[in-house]
């Protein structure tokens, strides 16, 4: 079974309140972009379910999600089910706010509730994707954009823009910790200024909202991540990253998710393509070696990458 596990970026990131779990509610707008990994699986004869890594050899593998997924996907089920060997082409950054495990983690449950030939209620896919992490139950859907809201438990389908948008992304090779940038924020009680921007950005997507029109909400949508004060705390150089990429491309740098991805929003693929060979040479450097990647809304693969 071979399943494609795509990116997103957090378009907008409002943290609402604060849960008795200890978890945050969210209000976010979710965009699924061109950018994969690939997994492949199948049955194995015997012993514990295995994965094989490539493309990022640092990325672990005794504790991955992938991993997780199997064990929560078999007890859900309540059988013996026969152990499962997994293959993942890792393209998405770890640690980059881009939700690469969260997506690995959905593609897990598919690919393994396909070879043992099973289904789940929607009910119980529900709780086990939101065991597994937040970002995991957008990801069960096929939405290529979403506003969602609580825990990352509600997710509402948006339709899609009427054309296709290029997104510039600029990973740093220091990751961040989501909890460490939650842990922050708490500290910080740091707010957007426009705490309404996620739904209005969702009413404009229902009204037909172009890839062009979608670039010129990126003013708006620039500090419509209340994670950034908490994220440029914690890795300094984002801050000025931030600053010299608006300044090499004239435009406004989003954050996705708690970083450290920045991205840029252009009216098409090409666009994007041709602004990242403008300034990628000059800004990795510049940037502690960033990759750059050039997207669409179609994958798996970047539509160009450097280095």
């Amino acid at each position: 079974m071979h399943v494609r596990a795509p990116a997103k970026v957090n378009l907008t990131l409002e943290v609402t309140g604060r849960r008795p779990d200890g978890y945050h509610d969210l209000r976010s707008v979710f965009l699924r972009i061109g950018l994969a990994d690939e997994l492949t699986v199948g049955a194995a004869a015997t012993g514990p379910d295995t994965l094989a890594v490539t493309d990022q050899p640092e990325c672990p593998v005794d504790d991955n999600l992938v991993i997780r997924a199997f064990a929560a996907t078999r007890a859900a089920l309540r059988e013996e089910l026969p152990p499962l060997a997994a293959h993942l082409v890792k393209r998405i950054p770890m640690g980059a706010g881009l939700g690469g495990g969260s997506s690995d983690a959905a593609a897990a449950i598919d690919a393994a509730l396909a070879v043992w030939q099973r289904e789940l209620v929607a009910a119980e896919l529900a709780r086990i994707a939101l065991e597994l992490g937040s970002d995991v139950p957008f990801f069960t859907t096929s939405a290529p954009l979403a506003l969602v809201e609580g825990r990352g438990e509600r997710v509402e389908p948006l339709a899609p823009l009427s054309d296709q948008p290029g997104l510039l992304l600029a990973t740093r090779t220091s990751p961040l910790s989501s909890a460490e940038v939650f842990a922050l924020y708490d500290t910080l009680a740091a707010r957007s200024r426009d705490t309404n921007v996620s739904a209005s950005l969702a009413i404009a997507v229902g009204d037909g909202l172009s890839a062009a029109g979608l670039a010129g909400w990126a003013d708006r949508l620039r500090d419509a991540n209340d994670l950034w004060p908490a994220a440029r705390q914690l890795l300094p150089e984002l801050a000025a990253a931030r600053a010299e990429l608006e300044r090499m491309t004239g435009r406004p740098w989003l954050l996705s998710g708690s970083g450290s991805t920045l991205f840029a929003l252009y009216a098409s693929p090409d666009e994007a393509h041709a602004a990242g060979v403008d300034v990628a040479t000059a800004a990795s450097a510049r940037l502690n070696n960033a990759t750059f990647h050039a997207v669409g809304l179609i994958g798996p693969a970047a539509i160009w990458r450097y280095p």
